[in-house]
Protein backbone atom coordinates (compact mmCIF):
# COMPACT_ATOMS: atom_id res chain seq x y z
CA UNK A 1 0.00 0.00 0.00
CA UNK A 2 1.42 3.62 -1.13
CA UNK A 3 1.55 6.93 1.35
CA UNK A 4 -2.21 8.10 0.90
CA UNK A 5 -4.04 4.52 0.90
CA UNK A 6 -2.82 4.66 -3.04
CA UNK A 7 -2.25 0.76 -4.03
CA UNK A 8 0.57 -0.20 -5.93
CA UNK A 9 0.51 -2.26 -8.78
CA UNK A 10 1.69 -5.55 -8.97
CA UNK A 11 5.11 -6.52 -10.12
CA UNK A 12 4.59 -7.84 -13.35
CA UNK A 13 7.84 -10.49 -12.60
CA UNK A 14 11.00 -11.27 -14.46
CA UNK A 15 9.64 -12.73 -17.48
CA UNK A 16 8.12 -9.49 -18.78
CA UNK A 17 10.28 -7.00 -17.27
CA UNK A 18 13.70 -8.31 -18.03
CA UNK A 19 14.92 -8.12 -21.76
CA UNK A 20 15.85 -11.14 -22.07
CA UNK A 21 17.65 -10.99 -25.37
CA UNK A 22 20.35 -8.68 -24.02
CA UNK A 23 21.05 -11.55 -21.11
CA UNK A 24 21.28 -14.10 -23.65
CA UNK A 25 23.36 -11.83 -26.43
CA UNK A 26 25.70 -11.50 -22.91
CA UNK A 27 25.57 -15.63 -22.58
CA UNK A 28 26.18 -16.58 -25.91
CA UNK A 29 29.56 -14.11 -26.47
CA UNK A 30 30.89 -14.79 -22.68
CA UNK A 31 30.51 -18.59 -23.33
CA UNK A 32 31.70 -18.56 -27.39
CA UNK A 33 34.45 -16.29 -26.35
CA UNK A 34 36.06 -18.43 -23.48
CA UNK A 35 36.18 -21.71 -26.04
CA UNK A 36 38.24 -19.33 -28.46
CA UNK A 37 40.84 -18.19 -25.68
CA UNK A 38 40.87 -22.35 -24.92
CA UNK A 39 41.81 -22.42 -28.76
CA UNK A 40 44.19 -19.51 -28.20
CA UNK A 41 45.92 -21.39 -25.68
CA UNK A 42 45.74 -24.80 -26.82
CA UNK A 43 49.56 -24.79 -28.17
CA UNK A 44 50.52 -24.49 -24.71
CA UNK A 45 48.94 -28.06 -23.96
CA UNK A 46 46.75 -27.10 -21.01
CA UNK A 47 45.05 -30.22 -19.79
CA UNK A 48 41.69 -28.75 -19.73
CA UNK A 49 39.21 -25.82 -20.47
CA UNK A 50 39.57 -25.93 -16.59
CA UNK A 51 42.76 -25.76 -16.00
CA UNK A 52 43.65 -22.47 -13.73
CA UNK A 53 47.15 -22.16 -15.56
CA UNK A 54 46.13 -20.74 -18.27
CA UNK A 55 44.16 -17.94 -19.51
CA UNK A 56 41.03 -20.47 -20.37
CA UNK A 57 41.08 -21.77 -16.50
CA UNK A 58 41.87 -18.28 -15.41
CA UNK A 59 38.50 -17.17 -17.40
CA UNK A 60 36.36 -19.46 -15.81
CA UNK A 61 37.17 -18.11 -12.18
CA UNK A 62 36.28 -14.77 -13.76
CA UNK A 63 32.80 -15.90 -15.44
CA UNK A 64 31.54 -17.35 -12.21
CA UNK A 65 32.27 -13.96 -10.77
CA UNK A 66 31.44 -12.29 -13.38
CA UNK A 67 27.81 -14.21 -13.09
CA UNK A 68 27.46 -13.54 -8.86
CA UNK A 69 27.72 -9.97 -10.11
CA UNK A 70 25.11 -10.09 -12.43
CA UNK A 71 22.80 -11.60 -10.05
CA UNK A 72 23.97 -8.73 -7.55
CA UNK A 73 22.96 -6.17 -9.55
CA UNK A 74 19.81 -7.67 -10.75
CA UNK A 75 18.13 -8.80 -7.71
CA UNK A 76 19.40 -7.67 -4.87
CA UNK A 77 21.01 -4.05 -5.17
CA UNK A 78 17.96 -1.23 -5.35
CA UNK A 79 18.67 -0.11 -9.02
CA UNK A 80 18.01 3.50 -7.12
CA UNK A 81 21.37 3.31 -6.21
CA UNK A 82 23.39 3.79 -9.20
CA UNK A 83 22.25 7.45 -9.59
CA UNK A 84 22.51 8.46 -5.70
CA UNK A 85 26.04 6.85 -6.27
CA UNK A 86 27.31 8.45 -9.68
CA UNK A 87 29.57 11.43 -7.86
CA UNK A 88 31.31 9.80 -4.85
CA UNK A 89 31.82 6.82 -7.36
CA UNK A 90 33.37 9.08 -9.97
CA UNK A 91 35.57 11.05 -8.09
CA UNK A 92 36.80 7.72 -6.19
CA UNK A 93 37.50 6.29 -9.80
CA UNK A 94 39.36 9.85 -10.61
CA UNK A 95 41.58 9.32 -7.76
CA UNK A 96 42.44 5.40 -8.42
CA UNK A 97 43.01 6.62 -11.64
CA UNK A 98 45.92 8.84 -10.40
CA UNK A 99 47.00 6.84 -7.91
CA UNK A 100 48.25 4.09 -10.81
CA UNK A 101 50.63 5.66 -12.16
CA UNK A 102 52.78 6.42 -9.19
CA UNK A 103 51.67 3.09 -7.44
CA UNK A 104 50.99 1.01 -10.78
CA UNK A 105 52.52 -1.55 -12.06
CA UNK A 106 54.18 -1.21 -15.36
CA UNK A 107 52.87 -3.21 -18.30
CA UNK A 108 53.83 -2.73 -21.96
CA UNK A 109 54.81 1.18 -21.30
CA UNK A 110 51.76 2.06 -20.00
CA UNK A 111 51.12 2.67 -15.84
CA UNK A 112 47.22 1.60 -15.37
CA UNK A 113 47.40 -1.65 -13.83
CA UNK A 114 47.67 -2.42 -9.61
CA UNK A 115 48.91 -5.84 -8.54
CA UNK A 116 47.75 -7.91 -5.95
CA UNK A 117 49.69 -10.52 -6.34
CA UNK A 118 48.27 -13.14 -8.79
CA UNK A 119 45.10 -10.61 -9.05
CA UNK A 120 45.53 -7.21 -11.65
CA UNK A 121 42.96 -4.84 -11.52
CA UNK A 122 42.81 -1.76 -14.00
CA UNK A 123 40.71 1.08 -12.99
CA UNK A 124 40.71 2.69 -16.29
CA UNK A 125 37.99 -0.47 -17.11
CA UNK A 126 35.54 1.30 -13.86
CA UNK A 127 36.08 4.21 -15.05
CA UNK A 128 33.58 3.60 -17.97
CA UNK A 129 31.16 2.70 -15.73
CA UNK A 130 31.52 5.94 -13.18
CA UNK A 131 31.49 8.32 -16.35
CA UNK A 132 28.30 6.75 -17.59
CA UNK A 133 26.67 6.96 -14.95
CA UNK A 134 27.71 10.93 -13.72
CA UNK A 135 26.80 11.66 -17.56
CA UNK A 136 23.41 10.01 -17.43
CA UNK A 137 22.95 11.68 -13.74
CA UNK A 138 23.98 15.10 -14.54
CA UNK A 139 22.08 15.35 -18.01
CA UNK A 140 18.73 13.71 -16.63
CA UNK A 141 18.38 17.15 -14.31
CA UNK A 142 15.05 18.89 -15.22
CA UNK A 143 16.97 21.60 -16.37
CA UNK A 144 19.75 20.38 -18.20
CA UNK A 145 20.04 21.76 -21.38
CA UNK A 146 23.13 21.13 -23.61
CA UNK A 147 22.77 23.76 -25.95
CA UNK A 148 23.83 26.22 -22.33
CA UNK A 149 27.34 27.04 -22.45
CA UNK A 150 27.68 26.13 -18.93
CA UNK A 151 25.97 22.62 -18.90
CA UNK A 152 28.07 21.99 -21.91
CA UNK A 153 31.47 22.60 -20.70
CA UNK A 154 30.27 20.47 -17.30
CA UNK A 155 29.56 17.99 -19.48
CA UNK A 156 33.06 17.79 -21.08
CA UNK A 157 34.41 17.88 -18.28
CA UNK A 158 33.14 14.90 -16.59
CA UNK A 159 34.07 13.15 -19.93
CA UNK A 160 37.39 14.86 -20.28
CA UNK A 161 38.90 14.36 -16.73
CA UNK A 162 38.95 10.56 -16.60
CA UNK A 163 40.11 11.01 -20.02
CA UNK A 164 42.92 12.91 -19.63
CA UNK A 165 44.40 11.05 -16.72
CA UNK A 166 43.76 7.54 -19.02
CA UNK A 167 46.64 9.16 -21.34
CA UNK A 168 48.88 10.19 -18.86
CA UNK A 169 49.03 6.51 -17.86
CA UNK A 170 49.80 5.77 -21.46
CA UNK A 171 46.53 3.98 -21.69
CA UNK A 172 45.47 5.01 -25.10
CA UNK A 173 43.00 2.71 -26.34
CA UNK A 174 41.07 3.24 -22.99
CA UNK A 175 41.21 6.68 -23.65
CA UNK A 176 40.14 6.38 -26.89
CA UNK A 177 36.98 4.63 -26.31
CA UNK A 178 36.02 8.02 -24.61
CA UNK A 179 35.44 9.67 -27.88
CA UNK A 180 32.29 7.30 -28.66
CA UNK A 181 30.51 9.46 -25.64
CA UNK A 182 30.17 12.13 -28.73
CA UNK A 183 26.96 9.79 -29.54
CA UNK A 184 25.26 10.34 -26.37
CA UNK A 185 25.77 13.78 -26.80
CA UNK A 186 24.28 13.80 -30.30
CA UNK A 187 21.69 11.69 -29.15
CA UNK A 188 20.86 14.70 -26.12
CA UNK A 189 20.99 17.17 -28.86
CA UNK A 190 24.35 18.34 -29.77
CA UNK A 191 24.75 19.51 -33.34
CA UNK A 192 25.86 16.78 -35.60
CA UNK A 193 28.53 19.07 -37.07
CA UNK A 194 30.68 18.01 -33.76
CA UNK A 195 31.05 14.84 -34.91
CA UNK A 196 32.28 16.08 -38.51
CA UNK A 197 34.80 18.29 -36.83
CA UNK A 198 36.14 15.23 -34.99
CA UNK A 199 36.47 13.51 -38.55
CA UNK A 200 37.26 16.06 -40.28
CA UNK A 201 40.48 16.79 -37.55
CA UNK A 202 41.04 12.39 -37.67
CA UNK A 203 41.42 13.67 -41.66
CA UNK A 204 43.56 16.55 -41.73
CA UNK A 205 46.03 14.67 -39.43
CA UNK A 206 46.19 11.73 -41.58
CA UNK A 207 46.24 13.76 -45.41
CA UNK A 208 49.26 15.87 -43.28
CA UNK A 209 51.23 12.93 -42.84
CA UNK A 210 50.63 11.33 -45.80
CA UNK A 211 50.05 13.57 -48.41
CA UNK A 212 51.85 17.30 -49.41
CA UNK A 213 50.97 20.04 -47.15
CA UNK A 214 48.78 21.85 -49.72
CA UNK A 215 46.22 19.13 -49.73
CA UNK A 216 44.99 19.23 -46.10
CA UNK A 217 45.59 23.03 -46.36
CA UNK A 218 42.93 23.26 -49.50
CA UNK A 219 40.51 20.73 -47.92
CA UNK A 220 40.64 23.49 -44.59
CA UNK A 221 39.73 26.45 -46.98
CA UNK A 222 37.00 23.86 -49.10
CA UNK A 223 35.46 22.77 -45.55
CA UNK A 224 35.00 27.10 -44.41
CA UNK A 225 34.12 27.93 -47.53
CA UNK A 226 31.39 25.54 -47.87
CA UNK A 227 30.14 26.00 -44.18
CA UNK A 228 30.32 29.82 -44.91
CA UNK A 229 28.05 29.32 -48.00
CA UNK A 230 25.64 26.54 -46.68
CA UNK A 231 25.01 28.90 -43.64
CA UNK A 232 24.82 32.07 -45.73
CA UNK A 233 22.18 30.59 -47.49
CA UNK A 234 19.73 29.90 -44.79
CA UNK A 235 20.68 32.83 -43.12
CA UNK A 236 18.34 35.93 -43.29
CA UNK A 237 19.66 38.48 -41.12
CA UNK A 238 23.30 40.66 -41.45
CA UNK A 239 23.99 39.69 -37.78
CA UNK A 240 23.86 35.61 -38.69
CA UNK A 241 25.75 36.32 -41.64
CA UNK A 242 28.72 37.67 -39.96
CA UNK A 243 28.09 34.86 -37.31
CA UNK A 244 28.61 32.29 -40.14
CA UNK A 245 31.56 34.01 -41.62
CA UNK A 246 33.47 34.59 -37.73
CA UNK A 247 32.86 30.69 -37.73
CA UNK A 248 34.15 30.06 -40.82
CA UNK A 249 37.16 32.00 -40.17
CA UNK A 250 37.67 30.04 -36.59
CA UNK A 251 37.06 26.90 -38.61
CA UNK A 252 39.57 27.73 -41.18
CA UNK A 253 42.10 28.74 -38.46
CA UNK A 254 41.54 25.42 -36.37
CA UNK A 255 42.84 24.05 -39.63
CA UNK A 256 45.48 25.15 -40.88
CA UNK A 257 46.68 24.99 -37.16
CA UNK A 258 46.23 21.64 -36.62
CA UNK A 259 47.86 21.04 -40.23
CA UNK A 260 51.28 22.89 -38.99
CA UNK A 261 50.97 21.41 -35.64
CA UNK A 262 50.85 17.26 -36.77
CA UNK A 263 54.62 17.07 -37.13
CA UNK A 264 55.02 18.39 -33.61
CA UNK A 265 52.49 16.40 -32.51
CA UNK A 266 53.50 13.35 -34.53
CA UNK A 267 57.04 13.05 -33.37
CA UNK A 268 57.36 15.42 -29.79
CA UNK A 269 53.56 13.93 -28.29
CA UNK A 270 53.12 10.56 -29.41
CA UNK A 271 55.56 8.16 -28.11
CA UNK A 272 58.19 6.15 -30.18
CA UNK A 273 55.74 3.06 -30.49
CA UNK A 274 52.63 5.13 -31.03
CA UNK A 275 54.60 6.77 -33.98
CA UNK A 276 55.80 3.45 -35.51
CA UNK A 277 51.77 1.86 -35.32
CA UNK A 278 50.99 4.79 -36.81
CA UNK A 279 53.24 4.51 -40.01
CA UNK A 280 52.78 0.78 -40.32
CA UNK A 281 49.26 1.60 -40.36
CA UNK A 282 49.78 4.00 -42.90
CA UNK A 283 52.20 2.22 -45.15
CA UNK A 284 54.96 4.70 -43.75
CA UNK A 285 57.11 2.14 -43.00
CA UNK A 286 57.34 -1.62 -43.36
CA UNK A 287 58.01 -3.56 -40.39
CA UNK A 288 56.88 -7.21 -40.55
CA UNK A 289 58.86 -8.92 -38.28
CA UNK A 290 58.72 -5.98 -35.34
CA UNK A 291 55.65 -3.53 -34.75
CA UNK A 292 53.57 -4.78 -37.26
CA UNK A 293 54.03 -8.66 -36.75
CA UNK A 294 50.67 -8.73 -34.77
CA UNK A 295 48.74 -7.54 -37.71
CA UNK A 296 50.21 -9.53 -40.31
CA UNK A 297 50.00 -12.75 -38.74
CA UNK A 298 46.15 -12.02 -37.61
CA UNK A 299 45.12 -10.81 -40.78
CA UNK A 300 46.99 -14.13 -42.34
CA UNK A 301 44.73 -15.98 -39.66
CA UNK A 302 41.66 -14.27 -40.43
CA UNK A 303 42.16 -14.63 -44.61
CA UNK A 304 43.29 -18.38 -44.09
CA UNK A 305 39.95 -19.40 -42.66
CA UNK A 306 37.66 -18.60 -45.69
CA UNK A 307 34.30 -18.74 -45.72
CA UNK A 308 33.30 -21.86 -43.38
CA UNK A 309 36.65 -21.84 -41.22
CA UNK A 310 39.13 -24.85 -40.23
CA UNK A 311 37.39 -26.11 -38.04
CA UNK A 312 37.11 -25.14 -34.19
CA UNK A 313 40.79 -26.38 -32.56
CA UNK A 314 42.15 -27.01 -36.25
CA UNK A 315 43.89 -23.47 -36.85
CA UNK A 316 47.45 -23.40 -37.59
CA UNK A 317 47.96 -20.06 -36.93
CA UNK A 318 46.20 -20.01 -33.69
CA UNK A 319 47.39 -24.14 -32.54
CA UNK A 320 50.82 -23.15 -33.29
CA UNK A 321 51.22 -19.65 -31.67
CA UNK A 322 51.96 -17.52 -34.30
CA UNK A 323 49.68 -14.61 -33.03
CA UNK A 324 51.07 -12.66 -30.06
CA UNK A 325 47.98 -11.57 -27.46
CA UNK A 326 45.62 -14.05 -29.26
CA UNK A 327 43.51 -14.48 -26.12
CA UNK A 328 43.44 -10.97 -25.53
CA UNK A 329 43.73 -8.40 -27.84
CA UNK A 330 43.98 -10.68 -31.11
CA UNK A 331 41.18 -13.03 -29.88
CA UNK A 332 39.15 -12.45 -33.04
CA UNK A 333 41.73 -13.79 -35.68
CA UNK A 334 41.02 -16.93 -33.62
CA UNK A 335 37.87 -16.53 -34.17
CA UNK A 336 38.23 -15.98 -38.58
CA UNK A 337 40.33 -19.12 -38.91
CA UNK A 338 38.83 -21.80 -36.77
CA UNK A 339 35.22 -20.24 -37.43
CA UNK A 340 36.16 -18.18 -40.67
CA UNK A 341 33.50 -15.92 -42.36
CA UNK A 342 30.36 -17.32 -41.17
CA UNK A 343 31.62 -17.49 -37.32
CA UNK A 344 33.18 -13.73 -38.18
CA UNK A 345 29.71 -12.63 -38.85
CA UNK A 346 27.53 -14.38 -36.48
CA UNK A 347 30.01 -13.01 -33.27
CA UNK A 348 29.62 -9.43 -34.89
CA UNK A 349 25.79 -9.99 -35.19
CA UNK A 350 25.56 -10.86 -31.66
CA UNK A 351 27.26 -7.51 -30.32
CA UNK A 352 25.25 -5.97 -33.21
CA UNK A 353 22.22 -7.64 -31.31
CA UNK A 354 23.18 -6.25 -27.71
CA UNK A 355 23.59 -2.73 -29.04
CA UNK A 356 20.26 -2.14 -30.84
CA UNK A 357 18.16 -3.98 -27.83
CA UNK A 358 20.21 -1.42 -25.50
CA UNK A 359 19.65 1.40 -27.60
CA UNK A 360 15.56 0.53 -27.93
CA UNK A 361 15.07 -0.48 -24.99
CA UNK A 362 16.76 3.32 -23.68
CA UNK A 363 14.71 4.86 -26.70
CA UNK A 364 11.67 3.49 -24.82
CA UNK A 365 13.09 4.94 -21.56
CA UNK A 366 10.81 7.12 -19.32
CA UNK A 367 13.55 8.24 -16.71
CA UNK A 368 16.08 10.49 -18.47
CA UNK A 369 18.86 8.69 -16.32
CA UNK A 370 17.76 5.09 -17.75
CA UNK A 371 18.07 6.20 -21.87
CA UNK A 372 21.60 8.10 -21.30
CA UNK A 373 23.08 5.45 -19.32
CA UNK A 374 22.05 2.62 -22.00
CA UNK A 375 23.31 5.15 -24.88
CA UNK A 376 26.49 5.54 -22.90
CA UNK A 377 26.79 1.78 -22.77
CA UNK A 378 25.88 1.38 -26.35
CA UNK A 379 28.33 3.90 -27.01
CA UNK A 380 31.36 2.09 -25.13
CA UNK A 381 30.37 -1.60 -26.90
CA UNK A 382 30.53 -0.12 -30.54
CA UNK A 383 33.68 1.57 -29.90
CA UNK A 384 35.92 -1.19 -28.15
CA UNK A 385 34.24 -3.87 -31.19
CA UNK A 386 35.08 -1.23 -33.81
CA UNK A 387 38.45 -0.54 -32.87
CA UNK A 388 39.36 -4.05 -31.55
CA UNK A 389 38.38 -5.50 -34.97
CA UNK A 390 39.90 -2.73 -36.55
CA UNK A 391 42.94 -3.26 -35.57
CA UNK A 392 43.04 -7.35 -36.02
CA UNK A 393 42.13 -6.66 -39.63
CA UNK A 394 45.09 -3.81 -39.76
CA UNK A 395 42.92 -0.48 -40.10
CA UNK A 396 43.21 0.64 -36.52
CA UNK A 397 46.49 1.09 -35.10
CA UNK A 398 47.46 -1.41 -32.50
CA UNK A 399 46.66 -0.16 -28.98
CA UNK A 400 45.44 -2.81 -26.98
CA UNK A 401 41.76 -2.93 -26.35
CA UNK A 402 39.70 -5.85 -25.74
CA UNK A 403 36.92 -7.20 -27.74
CA UNK A 404 34.26 -6.81 -24.41
CA UNK A 405 32.91 -10.28 -22.66
CA UNK A 406 35.29 -12.11 -25.59
CA UNK A 407 38.85 -11.35 -24.74
CA UNK A 408 40.83 -12.98 -21.66
CA UNK A 409 40.33 -10.82 -18.74
CA UNK A 410 39.00 -10.12 -15.58
CA UNK A 411 38.68 -6.39 -15.15
CA UNK A 412 37.13 -6.11 -18.63
CA UNK A 413 35.08 -9.02 -18.19
CA UNK A 414 33.92 -7.53 -14.80
CA UNK A 415 33.52 -3.88 -15.22
CA UNK A 416 31.54 -4.62 -18.62
CA UNK A 417 28.63 -7.23 -16.62
CA UNK A 418 28.34 -4.77 -14.41
CA UNK A 419 27.99 -1.94 -16.96
CA UNK A 420 25.39 -3.93 -18.58
CA UNK A 421 23.48 -5.45 -15.67
CA UNK A 422 23.21 -1.52 -14.41
CA UNK A 423 20.92 -1.43 -17.44
CA UNK A 424 19.32 -4.07 -17.11
CA UNK A 425 18.12 -3.47 -13.76
CA UNK A 426 17.48 0.07 -14.48
CA UNK A 427 15.21 -1.26 -17.87
CA UNK A 428 13.41 -3.40 -15.03
CA UNK A 429 12.87 -0.89 -12.59
CA UNK A 430 11.08 1.29 -15.42
CA UNK A 431 8.63 -2.08 -16.82
CA UNK A 432 7.86 -3.31 -13.38
CA UNK A 433 4.66 -1.81 -12.84
CA UNK A 434 3.52 -0.94 -16.41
Amino acid sequence: MMPGGIQHAPDRGLKHTVDWRIIVCFLLIVLFGWLNIYAAVRSAEPASIFDSRFNCGKQAIWIGAAFLVAILVLFVFNPNVWEAAAMPAYAVVCVLLVAVIFLGEATKGSHSWFSFGPVKFQPAELSKITTSLLLAAYMSRPNFKLGVPRYFWRTAAIILLPMLIIVAESETGSALVYVGFIFVLYREGLSGWYIAIIGMAILLFVLSLTTPLWVPLLLSLACAAAWYFSSRRVSRSLRMRRSALRQSLIGLAAGVALVFATDFLFHHVLKEHQRARIEVLLGLKEDPSGIGYNVKQSMIAIGSGGFFGKGYLSGTQTTYGFVPEQSTDFIFCTVGEEWGFLGSLFVIGLYGLLIWRIVEDAERARQGFTRIYGYCLASCLFMHLVINIGMTIGLVPVIGIPLPMFSYGGSSLLSFTLMIFIFVALNRQENKYF
